[in-house]
């Protein structure tokens, strides 16, 4: 996709921070006058870290009797969200493969190529297609100087899709999507987890977006996904945003008089969902 294109669909879709190159640089907090300069046009780096089934989905499927599926040899994509979300085929910046252990690394990820953030994606069977949030704009206005290094994306079995989809009901689902759609997947769907600065999930949050239309897309599921209710995140932390079933959106998402955390880009397209966390500060927590 050309670059004129590309900020074409930055301005529809109404983002500004992280879409494009402004030239702003972000006080990195130490004193930088001796450090060689970067050049950010041409600056490649490596993404590693490690990937995991959802460890709510790995409770359900255990308290069915049901395998949880191994991710030996899985897919890594490291992409660009935005760029996914409007099918541009060029929102792939580098590939690799998961270790036994989820282990993965890719190198020689182009950070012109981003906009807005880069995230993790995993395809393959008895999965659901996701993309994990893992560098995201919000918190610098710039992309990634540096390598990122201990990332964490999170696999999503196709089960505990189907029982997150149930939990949400269809009625819903066919409501939010003008009857276009009766599953998470086939609608769009973020899903993310609000946690404290030490990675605990944080239960009774409430995540609102920046567009007030979309409040009413957001749900809460219950601790054993039976189903879901729209007062607030629940022991696990989690949150579920329904998208329409059409076009991409793009917004940013606050928790609710909590200032301590960062506004968060997250955007949802039909065939696939965001995964993120949601935390405290400016570094994701250990």
């Amino acid at each position: 996709m050309k670059r004129p294109l590309l900020i074409a669909i930055c301005v529809l879709l109404g983002l500004t921070s992280g879409c494009g190159s402004d030239g702003s640089t972000p006080d990195p907090g130490v004193r930088t006058e001796d450090a060689e300069a970067v050049d950010l046009d041409n600056l490649l780096i490596r993404v590693s870290g490690r990937a995991e089934v959802l460890p709510e989905a790995r409770r359900l499927l255990e308290a069915l009797g049901q395998p949880v599926p191994s991710l030996d040899g899985v897919p890594v994509s490291i992409e660009e969200p935005l760029r996914l979300a409007v099918n541009d085929v060029n929102a792939t910046f580098g590939t690799g493969a998961l270790t036994a252990d989820g282990a993965f690394s890719v190198d020689g990820v182009p950070v012109r190529e981003m906009h807005q953030s880069l995230a993790a994606g995993l395809t393959a069977p008895g999965l659901v297609r996701t993309a994990t949030v893992i560098y995201d704009t919000a918190f610098t206005s710039a992309r990634p100087r540096t390598d990122l290094v201990d990332t964490r994306a999170w696999a999503l079995p196709e089960s505990f899709h189907d029982a997150l989809s149930a939990a949400v009901g269809e009625p819903r689902l066919l409501r939010h999507t003008d009857d276009k759609a009766a599953t998470l997947r086939d609608a769009g769907f973020v899903l993310g987890r609000v946690v404290d600065a030490d990675g605990r999930p944080v239960a009774g949050a409430r995540v609102t977006p920046d567009r007030t239309e979309l409040a009413d897309r957001f749900y809460y599921p219950n601790a054993d996904f039976s189903g879901v209710g729209q007062d607030g995140t629940g022991p696990d932390g989690l949150f579920v945003y329904v998208h329409s079933g059409a076009d991409a959106e793009t917004f940013r998402v606050s928790v609710e008089g909590a200032d301590a955390y960062t506004p968060r880009n997250v955007g949802a397209a039909p065939g696939w969902g965001l995964m993120l966390t949601v935390y405290p500060g400016s570094f994701p927590p250990p």
